[in-house]
């Protein structure tokens, strides 16, 4: 089985993200997730981003980040890319976090533009500083659009880990529910999203977001030029 698997439905493209552990972002799944993407954008109907039971996105793999060589930094630019491909997207995407969502992938979580997470002993939050990692330009910038402003010092600086209640409250998600119900309200929320002229859609986010997509090509450069 693909760890990224694509599925078009009436209303939505359902992306699921699967490696049958704990869906760390890896090169070969930064490659489905990019093709998945590449099919998701060219129907032009809103994106549901999903994980597998239990385990949204446990961030990078550390097998290649913890080398801190050029296969590390190439990794952390594939990620950076796959965030900024979320977060400019031209039509709503939906994060349905079906568990823990740590370090990159509670950065897909803030580049979503609706994050529903499950309810459950489930881990969300940015823990770079606690594994010894600076979290990049990209990563603050992301932070610093989606996060609330009372949470961002404990989300950003002190790696806060929060349970998906506590990450509703902080701005990480949008919304918990249990997690038998996730892909049937995120189906409910991406048929409710198809209902938008998405031209409009589109160009009401990007005067929304003029001056964080700015900020984020200034961080993609600081991080990788």
């Amino acid at each position: 089985m693909a760890m990224v698997n694509y599925q078009e439905q009436d209303a939505f493209s359902l992306i699921t993200l699967d490696d049958g552990k704990a869906n760390a972002l890896s090169f070969a799944m930064a490659d489905g997730i990019d093709s998945a993407l590449d099919q998701g954008f060219k129907s032009g109907k809103v994106i549901v981003l999903a994980g597998r039971p239990g385990k949204f996105c446990a961030g990078f793999d550390l097998n290649v980040m913890g080398k801190m060589d050029a296969d590390s930094q190439r990794l952390l630019r594939r990620g950076a890319d796959i965030a900024g491909r979320l977060a400019h997207s031209k039509t709503p995407v939906i994060a349905a976090v079906t568990g823990h969502a740590l370090a990159m992938g509670a950065l897909i979580c803030l580049s979503a533009d609706y994050r529903l997470g499950c309810r459950g002993s489930f881990k969300l939050g940015l823990n770079e500083v606690a594994i010894g990692m600076t979290l990049p330009w990209f990563g603050i910038e992301l932070a610093q659009e989606r996060v609330i402003e009372a949470h961002a010092h404990q989300v950003v600086t002190l790696a806060r880990i929060y349970d998906p209640e506590g990450a509703a409250e902080a701005g990480i998600l949008d919304a918990c529910c249990e997690p038998e119900n996730l892909l049937a309200e995120a189906a409910s929320t991406a048929e409710r999203f198809a209902a938008l002229d998405m031209p409009s859609f589109a160009a009401t986010k990007a005067r929304l977001r003029e001056g964080f997509a700015a900020r984020w090509h200034a961080a993609i450069a600081r991080d990788f030029d």
